[in-house]
């Protein structure tokens, strides 16, 4: 388990009493939506087993995700498919889909924590911050949220679209992949503005 900062603790003593940890999961992939969720931790919470959920196995984060959820104040989970990210592009469909993810909280956040360096559309503060999901709790916690929801939706997706083995791959573009697009061609979800190499 990581040695996580205590950014959210020192955010609080300065008067942002509700802290919401935001990442997306899905940037890269060559079909599918692109996930975000937003995560408000209880105060002094320890979650076992933390980490950036890219680092974690798939049955981990599964168990971790009722725990993340279980012990925060409020949390939301927001889907942006693949037809908006052709339409504005990935990097504004991660801008939206944070802001999608916050405004959808029932609690509001005061401040939010974002994984990455990108600039945000949010109506209120926010930090954002390389290597997030491996730094801060409430980030970590949102990027596990984010990854199970759309490798969740993925294998949705490999039952109406067997032969493209998405519950393997989860929608990137490995050697699989890529192989089989050029076979088969794309399918209704794959991302037409992502070129195939």
């Amino acid at each position: 388990m990581p040695q996580f900062y205590p950014l959210e603790s020192k955010l609080r003593k300065m008067g942002y009493f509700c802290v919401a940890g935001i990442d997306e999961a899905g940037r890269g992939p060559l079909a599918g939506p692109v996930v975000s969720a937003a995560v408000i931790l209880r105060e002094n919470v320890i979650i076992e087993g933390l980490n950036d959920s890219k680092l974690l196995s798939a049955s981990k984060r599964e168990k971790l995700f009722p725990e993340i959820i279980e012990k925060s104040v409020d949390y939301a989970i927001s889907i942006v498919p693949h037809s908006i990210i052709d339409e504005i592009n990935i990097l504004n469909a991660v801008r939206f889909a944070n802001k999608l993810a916050i405004d959808n909280l029932k609690i509001k956040a005061d401040i939010a924590v974002i994984d990455g360096r990108d600039k945000q559309f949010l109506e209120i503060p926010f930090q954002t911050i390389i290597k997030g999901d491996q730094r801060i709790q409430s980030i970590a916690a949102a990027s596990i949220l984010a990854k199970v929801t759309r490798d969740r939706l993925m294998v949705h997706y490999s039952k109406k679209f067997p032969n493209y083995y998405f519950e393997k791959h989860m929608g990137y573009g490995t050697r699989q992949h890529r192989t089989i697009i050029k076979e088969l061609g794309s399918t209704e979800i794959h991302r037409k503005s992502f070129k195939v190499k």
